[in-house]
């Protein structure tokens, strides 16, 4: 796999692909890590925060201070499955449905969460350890299956043994400190390591030998033998005039973006060095931008009047318990109230504690801040997640785009129009009714080539977030001709590096001589997710030879994009995209190695079926193309592109 990879990405003679660099922020010489026993040695009221905290939970070792869940010989019953908890020699055990189907006894290794549920990691060889999908609800006491609508049989890429439920790859970088992945994909296995199970104190400051050598010997301290580190031995610093540094470093976990490196980044990475962030897409945000699949917060707080003036999540959260900092709408009103707060002088002086602004009873429901303008959706069976856009209700949109809307969410008897009457009536001259990007989004989501003027005009408008900007991008990719992409070329160089990287996907529709022009600059563009988007899009350019430094600054950029796919070769995804990149340099044969990689991960990726059968068919092997087609249709019975296939086949 490697050596495909490798071959694949030599690309037009040129792109040979070399070493490629760290991101800016990264030391030199790397301190390591102590560990948090060693932190509380000197931090004690912080290390009690911690302790307890979900960070401190996120991941421990099987245990009777450990394990809520009960296996006192317990059985869970599910689609003709019978799964039992139980407990044998010290070792906490589940018997259940394995990879092969056959009922097998595993051990559990590791514990997920301690709130609302909390789930188990069971070993099933070759390093890997599976999150197992019935869970424990620790209020309710009781085991219950995270997809209970799913039918998820062994061989189904879905099943609890499958790749989407692998810890290593998917789960444990968010859930421990130091983490590296270590996936062989010549065994197909794991050699996993981190330097502390659960999000300890390093996870978010940094590695600490070179903190804890400078607070044993102060005055003795050497700041250059660490390059890059802060004065007192940190990779990263929390400055009180740099809240994107605090951001970034919490949206590395809680958003839903694509890793480029094998393991956790070093605190203080700039998150577009280290991730792709999830743009609004329809399977994940409804088209005003609000929560719809488990996308966590990052996305939704970009949109956000808040981010764009400089709150940080330790204005809300306590880093250390990581719950809130007030009970209530009082977390609100440390900045929303007639006082007001210092750091945001444009805040309206008002009392919104009070009927005459929200409506309600006081101390109801309804009267809490986060009532109207968090909504909440449900995760994971019970696990409730609030939307961080903080966006103020229109039950308006409603109609034209389908998002939801706070009101109807609490009134469900009632219906958007009534909730808009409603707002309408209470806020007769409220400027927060006009035009908004969702109905665009709504309609190109349907027909992205009719909507091509308008997803640009949202675009180039500066005073809208760059998540929002680049969604309408992104909206245009399966209809870019040469006209968007001219359009959109001068947004190559905007401030947002979304926005950037998604300006650089439309190129593709440009003649070539024209992407290649536009795409050159983005080569040494400072974000790596912007250079990874260049090397993409220059994949199949008409290039036989580029100036020296130009061709040294592709050829970084075509390594990190390498190094980005192999750290994740045991995703099916990535597979695909190794696959798509194959076709386009017209390597068959390199194609359907990968192709088959991705349905051996996840045997109902159909389009990765689909692909393999068409090149079997196109380079004459029509057998091969047969059997392949009986493969598919096994894992896949009622494919309607399959069945196709079997059509044309016959």
């Amino acid at each position: 796999m490697m050596r495909l990879l490798y071959r694949l990405l030599a690309i037009s003679g040129f792109l040979v692909l070399g070493a490629h660099p760290g991101a800016a922020q990264a030391p030199a010489t790397v301190p390591g890590y102590v560990g948090s026993r060693t932190c509380a040695a000197c931090h004690a009221s912080e290390a009690r925060a911690w302790t307890g905290s979900h960070h401190a939970w996120a991941w421990t070792q099987p245990g009777e201070a450990t394990v809520l869940g009960d296996f006192d010989d317990v059985v869970f019953e599910r689609n003709g499955v019978t799964t039992r908890f139980f407990r044998r020699d010290g070792a906490y055990l589940v018997e259940t449905e394995g990879a092969d189907g056959a009922m097998r006894a595993f051990e559990v290794t590791g514990v997920a969460g301690v709130a609302p549920l909390q789930q188990y990691l069971l070993a099933t060889g070759a390093g890997r350890l599976q999150a197992f999908d019935i869970v424990w609800d620790v209020e309710g006491e009781r085991w219950y299956h995270l997809y209970p609508d799913q039918d998820l049989p062994p061989g189904d890429g879905l099943h609890w043994t499958g790749p989407y439920k692998n810890w290593n790859a998917r789960c444990a970088e968010c859930h421990a400190t130091g983490f590296l992945k270590n996936y062989d994909a010549g065994a197909r296995g794991y050699d996993s390591r981190q330097a502390e199970t659960g999000v300890g104190c390093e996870a978010c400051h940094g590695p600490g030998s070179a903190h804890l050598a400078w607070a044993k010997a102060p005055q003795g301290y050497d700041p250059a033998a660490w390059p890059g580190s802060t004065a007192k031995g940190f990779t990263i610093g929390f400055g009180a005039g740099s809240p994107e540094t605090e951001i970034e470093q919490c949206a590395g976990c809680h958003s839903r973006r694509e890793p480029f490196g094998d393991g956790n980044p070093l605190p203080g990475t700039a998150f577009h060095d280290a991730y792709r962030l999830a743009l609004l897409r329809a399977d994940l945000y409804h088209p005003d931008g609000t929560i719809k699949d488990e996308v966590y917060v990052y996305g939704s707080f970009l949109q956000s009047r808040m981010s764009a003036n400089g709150v940080r999540c330790s204005d809300c959260h306590d880093p250390h318990t990581a719950g809130l900092k007030a009970e209530g709408s009082a977390v609100c009103a440390q900045c929303h109230s007639p006082a007001g707060n210092q750091r945001f002088p444009t805040l309206r002086l008002a009392d919104y504690d009070d009927p005459s602004h929200h409506f309600h009873p006081k101390d109801s429901a309804g009267a809490q801040c986060v009532g109207c303008h968090m909504i909440e959706r449900t995760y994971m069976g019970i696990d409730g997640r609030r939307d961080h856009s903080f966006r103020i209700p229109r039950p308006d949109l409603f109609l034209a785009t389908g998002a939801p809307n706070a009101c109807t969410d609490c009134h469900a008897e009632r219906n958007a129009a009534w909730a808009a009457a409603e707002i309408a009536q209470r806020f007769p001259d409220s400027d927060r009714r006009g035009p908004h990007f969702s109905r665009t989004f709504a309609a190109a989501r349907h027909d992205p080539a009719a909507s091509a003027e308008n997803l640009l005009g949202i675009a180039e408008r500066d005073g809208l977030p760059g998540l929002i900007r680049a969604s309408a991008l992104d909206l245009l990719r399966p209809v870019a001709d040469a006209a968007i992409a001219a359009r959109a070329a001068p947004l190559i160089g905007d401030d947002d590096p979304l926005v950037r990287a998604a300006a650089i996907a439309l190129q593709r529709g440009a003649p070539p001589m024209d992407r290649v022009q536009r795409l050159v600059p983005a080569f040494e563009d400072p974000a790596r997710s912007v250079r990874i988007a260049a090397a993409r899009a220059f994949l199949d350019a008409p290039v036989a030879r580029l100036p020296a430094r130009i061709s040294e600054a592709a050829r970084n950029a075509a390594g990190e994009w390498r190094a980005s796919l192999l750290a994740k070769t045991d995703f099916p995804e990535t597979q695909m995209a190794i696959g798509g990149a194959a076709l386009v340099l017209r390597n068959p044969r390199a194609a359907e190695q990968a192709f088959r990689e991705t349905v051996r991960l996840d045997p109902q990726r159909v389009e990765a079926w689909a692909m393999i059968v068409r090149i079997l068919a196109a380079t004459g092997d029509r057998d091969g193309a047969r059997v392949a087609l009986d493969d598919a249709l096994a894992a896949n019975p009622s494919s309607e592109v399959l069945q196709s296939l079997r059509g044309e086949a016959e």
